[in-house]
């Protein structure tokens, strides 16, 4: 093994290629291992263009769970607060929903470092499905829009996505 694959290797167009037989960040990597999906999460935090693959995106939604788990026990733990232990501060609207604990700091902070690259991530995986990313509005509808959603996310890859790739976009402006 003489080939160092932590050193970036460069294409011919000058995008960044991580490790060999990873596409470049534009495109969405098809069969990403939960490793190079999270550190492609992060990497594309704010990137609401492209696509992303079924295993980018749910990867991605088991580390952020498995995560918020993590700190909620270990808040549990220091500030000796459980999930059974009754709060002073009202629990409300969709954190009530979702069984989120406002009164635990740690799983906060994580929600709202990880809100707008969640969101960015579903537009990416919606794009995937040959659909704009204002789809994900249809969230807001109560009850019906989180399972259509789901549903979406679940659906495999249209070959017809590739419109939101940016080397897409540039072959079709003549760049």
């Amino acid at each position: 093994m003489s080939e160092n694959t932590s050193q970036p290797t460069f294409q011919a167009s000058g995008e960044r290629q991580l490790h060999a037989g990873e596409p470049p960040l534009w495109q969405p990597f098809y069969g990403a291992p939960i490793g190079k999906a999270v550190a492609r999460f992060f990497r594309k935090y704010v990137t609401f263009s492209g696509r992303a693959s079924r295993s980018e995106f749910w990867w991605v939604a088991l580390f952020t769970v498995v995560v918020n788990v993590l700190l909620s026990v270990i808040w549990a733990a220091v500030s000796g607060h459980t999930a059974t232990s009754s709060s002073p501060n009202p629990v409300f609207g969709a954190a009530f929903l979702f069984g989120k604990n406002l009164t635990d700091p740690l799983s906060n902070v994580f929600f709202l470092a990880t809100l707008i690259p969640s969101i960015a991530l579903s537009v990416r995986r919606l794009h995937d499905t040959n659909r704009s990313g204002f789809w994900y509005l249809i969230g807001l509808v109560p009850l019906v829009g989180g399972i259509v959603l789901l549903v979406w996310f679940l659906f495999p890859a249209k070959p017809e996505g590739q419109r939101f790739d940016k080397h897409s976009a540039q072959v079709t402006n003549g760049q």
